[in-house]
């Protein structure tokens, strides 16, 4: 038996953690507990001030497949990335402290790899609430292979989404989480996540330049992994309102990645609808600050669209695909009507409770 699990190819679970010791146990059992034996349990303490490292130190007694590396605190793409360095698996998958997965994930994703000689497994998730949850199929309920005829089409749709995607504008990053998947190591090469505090969403530009290289992926509906999702509500809610530049940065990273791959101006158009159904993540961020009133509120809003690329990409979005709500809500976006559209903002976001 121990000769058949040394021939079993390592699987690396990079897991960066934060001041997370209160769901950091239900995260390492997860993954201790898993079906598959061959695993490198890689956990990057980010200069935690909360003894999550002392629950780490004492499950890496008790388990010798994990390694515990410590940093000071960095951010998460930085911790990821030492996670990378460090690995020792010839497949990768990325964990967040506060999440969890069931206990066959590694076991039914590196078969599936292995068996369709994929790059990449994507599965779904369930949004973990503290008082209920709900499962969250990527893409549908069957399964589904893109081979290397086949895979620009989901490369294309993690810089944005085009056609009959925009019926639903709000899953524009749906696929781009680093978590949710198994990546073949040798397809990361030397790609690496920027920080957050650059770009403002580190996951995106990191898919969009592993998935360039992919040859093959496969989707399974099984919703392997769980997001824990939070409905409780700070009593202050603030306006990031740095936000707006961070992603101003990464569309034009991707538009640099764009340049270097000569990219037909079909990608360059996906990445247009990017930036215009960005609008939707920054308008619900501001909508959320409890700071502002209504007005201040509308000028930050009227500002956001007055900026040259949303002016233009708004200009050259679609309409046709989308449903009448979303219409309405981006052609107040077209006309500049910061008014409606704020008002419409608010709405939205006492909907999402």
């Amino acid at each position: 038996m121990i000769e058949d699990i040394k021939h079993l190819p390592l699987v690396s679970v990079i897991i960066p953690v934060y001041n997370m010791k209160k769901y950091l146990a239900e995260c390492l059992d997860s993954v201790c507990k898993q079906t598959y034996p061959q695993l490198d349990i890689i956990v990057v303490d980010d200069g935690s001030t909360d003894d999550s490292g002392t629950l780490l130190r004492e499950y890496s007694q008790k388990d010798n497949r994990i390694r515990v590396l410590t940093q000071e605190n960095q951010g998460l793409s930085a911790a990821r990335n030492t996670g990378l360095e460090c690995s020792l698996g010839e497949y990768i998958m990325f964990l967040d402290s506060d999440d969890w997965i069931d206990e066959k994930t590694c076991d039914k994703s590196i078969q599936m790899m292995i068996n369709t000689e994929a790059d990449v497994i994507l599965w779904s998730y369930i949004r973990e609430y503290p008082t209920s949850s709900k499962p969250v199929y990527l893409l549908g309920e069957n399964p589904y292979a893109w081979d290397e005829a086949e895979i620009k089409t989901l490369y294309k749709q993690m810089i944005g989404l085009q056609g009959t995607q925009l019926r639903e504008p709000q899953k524009t990053d749906s696929l781009i989480t680093a978590w949710g998947k198994l990546y073949r190591k040798s397809i990361i090469g030397d790609i690496r996540f920027v920080d957050t505090k650059i770009i403002g969403t580190e996951d995106a530009l990191f898919n969009i330049q592993v998935f360039s290289q992919v040859k093959r992926a496969v989707y399974i509906p099984n919703t392997f992994s769980h997001y824990r999702k939070s409905n409780s509500v700070s009593l202050t809610r603030k306006y990031k309102n740095q936000l707006v530049y961070q992603w101003q940065e990464l569309y034009r990273r991707i538009k640099i990645h764009l340049d270097s791959e000569n990219a037909s101006s079909d990608y360059y158009q996906a990445l247009s609808n990017r930036i215009a159904l960005g609008l939707i993540g920054l308008g619900l961020n501001l909508a959320e600050d409890d700071r502002l009133n209504f007005t201040q509120k509308r000028q930050e809003l009227k500002k956001i669209l007055q900026m040259p690329h949303y002016r233009a990409t708004m200009a050259s979005l679609p309409l046709n695909y989308f449903p009448i709500h979303w219409k309405v809500f981006f052609a107040c976006a077209k006309l500049g009507w910061s008014f409606p559209l704020s008002a419409l903002l608010l709405m939205m976001n006492r909907m999402r409770g």
